[in-house]
């Protein structure tokens, strides 16, 4: 899965990559003495090459260090490909059997780890192209598979197939075919800048509970209205013509800080 390429190669795209995933990136001077995410990968190909060459505890020291320093905690077994970008980074913790392929992302929060004590296999392989959101859990020697996306603090212990985003505690698959009123649904909550299917109307939150109610009530109120108008019209009723606002574009504007 992790094609074989020069240490000083991978080096470069690492940097290199930031600029495609980050907005806040301005010049690779910035990105190698201040993005924690860059010098903790940095650190890891140095200790995995150590690692390799059966120099144990010159390995294990070296990303202890890099721990210190940038708050991420890789095992310096880990194989990682190319492209790897973890973001903010702090409190990322990849355990000794995980294995990670080509332009995966990570955000801050982020645990690889293990369900067992037993030796062998037991962390987690991420295929090319996964992204795994802030403070998600992704546990056992299971496989993320290429291109999957896993939500913000979602747990997850089974297998993901490739293209599938995954959400909540425990893991679970969301529906990515949307029947029309659900696609209106989702509309309406853009609009009032809510994502309404980042959570499910299953959440404990009790204020993502209440606007799950509100959107679903709203969008029967708009359906309920429609059909009153067409009956209206059938018996020769006239209606004011009223303009609504489009549910194609979110007027709303949220400031975004890194």
């Amino acid at each position: 899965m992790v094609e074989q390429v020069s240490l000083w190669h991978q080096i470069k795209e690492d940097v290199q990559c930031v600029f495609d995933r980050d907005p806040a990136a301005r010049n690779v001077f910035e990105i190698i003495t201040t993005s924690p995410g860059v010098q903790a990968v940095q650190w890891h190909r140095l200790s995995h090459w150590l690692w390799l060459h059966n120099l144990k505890w010159l390995a294990r020291f070296s990303s202890t260090i890099s721990r210190w320093l940038t708050g991420i905690e890789i095992h310096p077994a880990v194989k990682i490909g190319r492209r790897f970008f973890i973001d903010h980074g702090m409190g990322v913790v990849i355990g000794e059997t995980a294995e990670i392929g080509d332009d995966c992302t990570l955000y801050h929060g982020v645990t690889l780890g293990g369900t067992s004590w037993k030796e062998g296999k037991r962390h987690p392989t991420l295929e090319n192209n996964v992204v795994v959101g802030a403070g998600a859990k992704v546990l056992g020697p299971i496989c993320v598979h290429e291109g999957a996306r896993i939500g913000s603090n979602a747990v997850v212990v089974k297998d993901v197939v490739a293209g599938e985003t995954v959400i909540g505690v425990p893991g679970r698959v969301v529906k990515t075919t949307l029947s029309e009123d659900e696609k209106q649904q989702q509309k309406l909550a853009q609009l009032v800048g809510f994502d309404a299917y980042g959570t499910s109307s299953e959440t404990l939150d009790p204020v993502a509970t209440a606007i799950h109610g509100l959107i679903e009530h709203i969008h029967a109120l708009d359906k309920r209205v429609e059909t009153m108008a067409e009956t209206i019209h059938q018996l020769g009723g006239e209606i004011p013509d009223v303009s609504m606002p489009e549910l194609d574009h979110c007027d709303l504007e949220s400031d975004q800080t890194d």
